[in-house]
């Protein structure tokens, strides 16, 4: 980044943090002891301030450097079989995750095929719940010492404090999205 982009960058800022705070610029440099035009030089990049001045302008802004200077990142909301991860497991079942930033989030959502008479590993009780919903096919839920039988376009949801697992005693593949909270794979 070149100084002409900081310079930008702390304007924008500035500016941003200025408006937000409902002042005019003759208001930020009364306070600030600057002048308007340096102010309005300042948003709009044309100078490059101090560290002092800068400082200054952060506190009477009522922000901190760290919270001035952290960089925003760019949430991704969207994701495409570009960023899908699959793992097979040793039965050749499918596990795909389909939010690759999942691990840091509160839910993980899966895309999952299950070969005929095949099963996902089993789980051992955990805390968090989990929710499937089945695209075809059909798969057993096991919870505990229950079992449940979900088929195409049914759901099912637990709580994860038991012994767990899914399998698909069908002769069609199942395909199902498997949402856990929180993140475990």
């Amino acid at each position: 980044m070149d100084m002409q982009s900081v310079n930008e960058n702390i304007g924008l800022k500035i500016r941003n943090l200025r408006q937000q705070n409902g002042l005019t610029q003759q208001e930020l440099a009364d306070r600030t002891e600057l002048t308007k035009g340096y102010i309005s030089q300042l948003e709009n990049g044309q100078v490059s301030p101090s560290v002092v001045t800068l400082l200054d302008l952060i506190e009477c802004l009522g922000t901190t450097p760290d919270k001035f200077f952290k960089e925003e990142q760019h949430t991704e909301i969207v994701f495409g079989e570009k960023d899908y991860f699959d793992k097979f497991d040793d039965a050749g079942n499918l596990i795909q995750w389909v939010v690759p930033t999942a691990q840091g989030n509160q839910m993980e959502p899966l895309h999952v095929k299950i070969l005929p008479n095949e099963a996902l590993k089993e789980d051992r009780p955990h805390p968090g719940e989990e929710f499937g919903y089945v695209i075809s096919g059909s798969v057993t839920v096991k919870v505990g010492d229950e079992s449940y039988i979900a088929k195409k376009g049914e759901s099912f949801y637990y709580k994860t404090n038991k012994v767990h697992s899914l399998e698909n005693a069908g002769d069609v593949e199942a395909e199902l999205i498997w949402v856990s909270t929180p993140p475990n794979f």
